[in-house]
């Protein structure tokens, strides 16, 4: 049964969480690549950043509805949503548009569970850790390549 190890790829692109979106977006198109773990200043992972999280900062701001009850305005929807998306979209740095929700795999994780994360969780990227160290990275092209017996190559991540 193939691992995590088998199909990683192991030249992870990291991020750091105080870089410019700008710069994020210039490392996406030059690596080719649709995401990167964030890290930081200590090296460790605090974050996932993809071409969603750049996308969605250029996105327009959804105001919520309000309706006017005498001398009131009452909002229909979640103020604090609207708060999320002003700081996406104001966002200047990594660290202001990455998910702090990081799901992980060990080497040893079967292409199975990997999948299974992948569409319970709702992530397009795995990073692979060992003692805390990320040691590969996987996406969807990833478990496709197993799937289909390619071998695991070295490929921008």
């Amino acid at each position: 049964m193939l691992k995590a190890r088998d199909i990683m790829t192991t030249d992870v692109i990291t991020v750091q969480e105080d870089m410019t979106v700008e710069a994020l977006g210039r490392i996406f198109i030059e690596k080719r690549i649709s995401g990167a773990p964030v890290l930081n200043s200590q090296k460790k992972i605090v974050g996932i950043v993809t071409e969603n999280d750049l996308v969605r900062k250029n996105s327009r701001l959804h105001i919520p509805t309000v309706v006017r009850i005498f001398d009131a305005f009452v909002p229909l929807g979640s103020t604090e949503r609207v708060e999320e998306e002003i700081r996406r979209i104001s966002a200047s740095t990594v660290s202001e548009i990455c998910s702090r929700t990081v799901v992980t795999v060990a080497p040893d994780a079967t292409l199975q569970d990997i999948s299974s994360l992948m569409f319970e969780k709702g992530v397009h990227l795995i990073p692979v850790l060992d003692a805390g160290h990320i040691v590969g990275i996987i996406g969807k092209i990833d478990i496709i390549r197993g799937m289909f017996g390619e071998a695991a190559q070295q490929k921008p991540g």
